[in-house]
């Protein structure tokens, strides 16, 4: 394993480094002290971990294509922008447009996410992105959603506390959401059907969830399948006659 310490360095310095070790052949990398380095863990091919101790700043493993991130902490902004292969797991909270146009690849967060959450994911064939968050999620949860699989467990919950925010799957037009816990109809954008899941859907669901827990070493309880809402939308086109006459 290749240990660098990060505490004090500019990014782009810290960056320069790992993305040389890894054309290097290097595949075992350790990020310590960590504090809001940008871009770590970006457009890196092939398979290979990095482990980061500390808070990663935004566009984390932005356009990964096959690396598995660790973070052993939060993450700030744009996790996982546009990555298209490989894992970014983070054990603690993320912010903003996590997975913004993820083109495949998994996400795995152990607390909360922000806003826009999935936003303009999408899938092709065999690439099928997949987030799922243990808390729950701000506003515009997969806003303009083309592909793939979000699922949001609110495991925090404490009665009180929403799974989503509201304008939840706002133009929404390809993939599924699954969301645990209470959703109403005027949470989410308009056509947007909300069902309760189907068996196949949950064969799925668990899946993921066992992948989900092994990757971050927790006990998931026993999910009630009933306890979840299927989000799809019931058009490809739901503003087409807003654009189009």
């Amino acid at each position: 394993m290749m240990r660098l310490q990060c505490k004090g360095r500019h990014y782009k310095d810290v960056n320069c480094e790992v993305e040389q070790r890894w054309e290097e052949g290097e595949r075992n990398i350790f990020l310590e002290g960590v504090n809001g380095h940008r871009y770590l863990g970006r457009a890196l091919k092939g398979e290979g971990f990095i482990d980061i101790q500390g808070v990663p700043g935004d566009d984390l493993g932005m356009f990964a294509d096959g690396v598995t991130v660790r973070v052993r902490g939060n993450a700030q902004d744009g996790v996982g922008n546009t990555m298209n292969a490989g894992k970014i797991i983070v054990e603690g909270d993320v912010r903003d447009i996590t997975g913004h146009s993820m083109r495949g690849g998994k996400i795995w967060v152990g607390g909360n996410a922000g806003y826009r959450l999935g936003i303009h994911m999408k899938s092709f064939q065999d690439d099928y992105p997949v987030i799922i968050v243990g808390g729950n999620t701000g506003d515009f949860l997969g806003e303009y959603m083309a592909g793939g699989l979000i699922i949001v467990l609110n495991l925090k919950e404490d009665g009180d506390t929403p799974s989503v925010g509201n304008y939840t799957a706002t133009g929404m037009h390809g993939g599924k959401i699954f969301i645990r816990g209470k959703i109403s109809q005027e949470q989410v954008g308009r056509g947007i059907g909300l069902a309760p899941p189907g068996e196949k859907d949950f064969l799925e669901v668990s899946r993921y969830l066992d992948e989900y827990r092994k990757d971050l070493e927790i006990h998931l309880p026993s999910l009630d399948p009933n306890s979840f809402t299927k989000l799809f939308p019931l058009t490809t086109r739901p503003y087409g006659r807003l654009y189009a006459y």
